[in-house]
């Protein structure tokens, strides 16, 4: 009797318990974190060592707290450090990279200058106002110059900066991404597609660690000047100081760049960039827990890169002419360089096992003679092992001589 009595006042004990679980459980799930700069996002699953690619088929010497990264040498496109740097997941402010681009591309094309001044229109002015994002605090009617716009969209991350700069560019923001993806296109950035010029979270837009390592690297490539602008620490704007958000500059003199991006769905990243002993190194690490970990993470790619390799530049002209004869021309020589500046990346302290050979086409030319014309190969070895060639081509063109002079130089060829 007194057992059956227990049991049945802890019945309705266990019902309420139950229920309660319930309810916290549905209201857990109906419930959104909220998307604040410092909220930490879920942390990546742990990757193992076996996946990791790394140079030269060394050993993965740790794994990273991130979804996808990438580590590569700027100036030979090797490939230092890497895994699932072809998933994809959103950009966030990464785009911003791109819309930073094409502004530098309109000013080498000289359609605008740095003093050109821009209207703000309502919708960037609406941004502006909006607590929940990134701003440089622009006010409609304004008139703002390029230069500041550049760093309060690099510096600040200001999506009221992306707007003002896309609908001066592209007619509208929708024009100019269309132009973000036109040039994503052109650079081979196969898994990027652009919904906005500012990154804000759009169904359909999405990048890769891989894209945005291309994209960093053809960014210092082919306007070396953008790092006045990502390699600024803080920018003040109307009286209103705000610092980088990549947080690494003031932790690390080697970084100059490049930028953040943080959506609650992807989680932080950062594309990187840093500069030590000649050797430029372009990183990005995606899908972060938090803001904090995307520095950390970054630095310990970085060090340890610079740590573990070098960019050894082969000297040329140790090895080859810098004229070469002509005959029957307007003058006696021209000179000759290889198309572009050689880089071999390499281990550290092996920068003295890389050999460079010189192989002419030709002991003389005749006239005339084009610019741009091959005039022999250079041959870049490791070990014994060819790992690259460069072509070398004269510097002028030279015009064909007068009889007299061709005459001249026919005695001079004979002897």
């Amino acid at each position: 009797m007194r057992a059956r009595l227990i049991g049945s006042r802890s019945v309705p004990w266990l019902v309420i318990l139950i229920v309660s679980l319930l309810a916290t459980s549905a209201g857990a799930a109906r419930t959104k974190p909220r998307n604040s700069r410092g909220a930490a996002s879920q942390a990546a699953p742990a990757v193992p060592l076996s996946e990791i690619h790394v140079f030269g088929d060394r050993p993965a010497p740790f794994a990273l707290d991130a979804k996808s990264a990438m580590l590569v040498d700027q100036q030979t496109d090797a490939v230092l450090y890497s895994y699932n740097e072809h998933a994809r997941m959103q950009p966030a402010s990464l785009a911003k990279i791109m819309t930073f681009y094409l502004v530098l591309d309109a000013l080498a094309q000289k359609r605008i200058t740095l003093d050109t001044m821009m209207p703000i229109s309502e919708q960037a002015w609406r941004l502006s106002m909006d607590e929940s994002v990134s701003r440089m605090f622009l006010g409609v009617g304004q008139k703002v110059a390029v230069r500041d716009l550049l760093f309060g969209l690099m510096v600040s991350s200001g999506n009221d900066a992306a707007v003002a700069l896309s609908e001066y560019l592209g007619g509208s923001s929708d024009g100019f991404t269309t132009q973000m993806n036109a040039k994503a296109a052109e650079l081979g950035l196969s898994d990027t597609h652009f919904s906005n010029p500012d990154g804000l979270p759009v169904e359909g837009e999405y990048t890769t660690a891989a894209d945005m390592v291309k994209l960093g690297c053809d960014l210092i490539r082919r306007h070396p000047e953008a790092v006045t602008y990502t390699g600024a620490k803080d920018f003040t704007f109307d009286k209103i100081k705000q610092p980088n958000f990549n947080t690494l500059l003031f932790y690390d003199a080697r970084v100059d760049g490049i930028k953040t991006g943080h959506v609650e769905e992807a989680g932080y990243h950062l594309v990187g960039s840093a500069r030590s002993n000649g050797m430029v190194l372009v990183s990005a690490v995606m899908g972060t827990p938090s803001s904090e970990k995307r520095r950390v993470e970054t630095e310990k790619l970085i060090d340890w890169a610079f740590r573990t390799f070098a960019t050894a530049k082969p000297d040329a002209q140790k090895v080859m002419p810098a004229t070469i004869p002509v005959f029957y021309g307007t003058a006696d020589t021209v000179a000759i360089a290889p198309v572009h500046e050689t880089y071999v990346t390499v281990g550290k302290g092996e920068e003295g096992k890389i050999d460079i050979a010189w192989t002419p086409a030709a002991r003389y030319l005749s006239a005339p003679v084009a610019k741009g014309a091959s005039v022999g190969q250079l041959a870049i070895t490791q070990n014994g092992k060819q790992i690259d060639s460069v072509s070398v081509v004269t510097q002028a063109p030279v015009k064909r001589a007068g009889f007299f002079k061709r005459l001249t130089d026919h005695f001079r060829r004979v002897k």
